[in-house]
């Protein structure tokens, strides 16, 4: 009871303190959530500052005429490869050439064993010499004048027995003479034709085995020079050299191998490299093309360009010198052939590459840089700055690429002005501070 008559008499003794204490917090609560909410009535009606315009970097969209390239994958492949093989049996002797390096036309590059065909074609030429003086005595005409003499006599014989015979028959009609006479002419006159007979046979023999003891030394003869070429042939096979300029490669022999027994050896292998032909395939629409614009050039063949595995563009132009004979079906293709100098000797055979080549004209194209092309999901869009310098977005349609430009076939005009640099810093809608670069410039 006395603990709550104190807390009574505090209380009574507090009150109006704390009476007097409330209000004055109350008031100053007021005054303070009153300052507060006039102060975010004041920030409310103050306007947010607008964003700088974000720098961007402008290139004018132009229109030109544009010859269109095109690529290809191609391959390298020698305009003539000759294989080196011995041709006649032997054994290697020497190896003349350095592996892996260039060769000239006519160059010693294998010596062979030759001891066995220079035997040969001095017996060659002995059979010749021997073939030679059969025909001079084949072409001897002794014989022949000896068997024209005889019948030569053969003949007088019987112009006598005529004579004798018409002499004696009117005298032997008028009894003049014994009629033996007559009869002994007139056997005579026999004997006479029988021994011209015999002698006109024995001089047409004569003259036919003439005739073919010549042709018979004649046909030795030309033997003899076949085996005397065949000998020196197969002789010369024995030192072998380089067919033509090129690039030779490993030695496929070595010396003290017996070559060419059986079959030719193949010794070495020789690539001409200058010039050198690429090869590619193109797609029929690609060739039709490629056709009518080498039609148009014949007399100036279009250049083309190859470009490495390593990125790098050979230094010469090639140009295109054969179109294979039919499309393949199978894929669709024509392959062709184009030839490019190469006197450095870079490039290789069978080395993979890419050709470069005007296969049409873009007559009045629009042009933009590549760099102005953005892609999203399936389409290809560019931003546009208008004339109130806001950024715009337009979806476009694109055919060839030209170098480092497109050419646009919907989507923007000639002249207007698409952003090349700060694409990732605007969104459309927004301003921007244009700086223009011209296309030129871009490339």
């Amino acid at each position: 009871m006395k603990t709550k008559t104190l807390f009574a008499g505090s209380s009574r003794q507090l009150a109006p303190w704390f009476r007097q204490g409330w209000r004055v917090g109350r008031a100053a609560g007021l005054s303070l959530m009153t300052a507060l909410v006039f102060s975010n009535c004041g920030g409310a009606a103050k306007e947010k500052p607008a964003p700088a315009p974000v720098p961007v970097v402008v290139t004018s969209v132009i229109q030109k005429t544009v010859p269109i390239f095109s690529e290809f994958t191609a391959r390298t492949d020698a305009k003539d490869t000759v294989e080196v093989r011995a041709r006649v049996e032997a054994f290697l002797e020497g190896i003349q050439f350095e592996e892996g390096r260039p060769v000239k036309k006519g160059q010693l590059l294998f010596k062979l064993d030759k001891r066995r065909y220079e035997a040969e074609l001095q017996s060659a030429k002995a059979q010749r010499a021997k073939a030679q003086a059969d025909l001079e005595f084949a072409r001897d005409k002794v014989t022949i004048q000896t068997a024209q003499a005889k019948v030569d006599q053969a003949k007088a014989q019987l112009r006598k027995a005529d004579l004798d015979v018409h002499r004696l028959e009117p005298l032997a009609k008028e009894k003049a003479v014994p009629q033996q006479d007559l009869d002994n002419a007139l056997v005579a006159q026999e004997v006479a034709t029988s021994n011209m007979a015999a002698s006109q046979a024995t001089y047409e023999n004569v003259v036919l085995n003439q005739k073919v003891s010549v042709d018979q030394a004649t046909a030795a003869v030309s033997a003899g020079e076949a085996a005397v070429n065949n000998a020196e042939l197969n002789l010369s096979y024995c030192t072998v050299t380089a067919p033509l300029d090129g690039l030779i490669g490993q030695r496929l022999v070595s010396i003290g191998n017996l070559v060419g027994r059986g079959e030719p050896t193949l010794m070495a292998t020789i690539s001409a490299l200058d010039p050198l032909r690429v090869s590619f395939a193109v797609s029929e629409a690609e060739y039709l093309k490629i056709a009518r614009r080498m039609g148009k050039a014949a007399r100036n063949p279009l250049p083309i360009e190859l470009i490495l595995a390593d990125g790098t563009v050979h230094p010469h132009k090639g140009k295109v010198t054969i179109a294979e004979r039919a499309v393949d079906q199978k894929t669709g293709t024509l392959t062709i052939v184009a030839e490019f100098p190469n006197p450095e000797r870079i490039i290789r055979p069978g080395q993979f590459g890419r050709v470069r080549g005007v296969i049409d004209t873009a007559e009045n194209a629009i042009l933009i840089p590549q760099l102005a092309v953005m892609e999203e999901q399936s389409a290809r869009t560019v931003y546009v700055v208008d004339s109130g310098n806001k950024v715009v977005v337009r979806t476009v349609v694109l055919g060839e690429r030209v170098d480092d430009l497109f050419v646009v076939k919907e989507g923007v005009k000639p002249g207007e002005r698409v952003i090349t640099e700060g694409l990732q810093k605007v969104r459309p809608g927004m301003a921007v501070t244009p700086a223009e670069k011209s296309v030129a410039a871009t490339q």
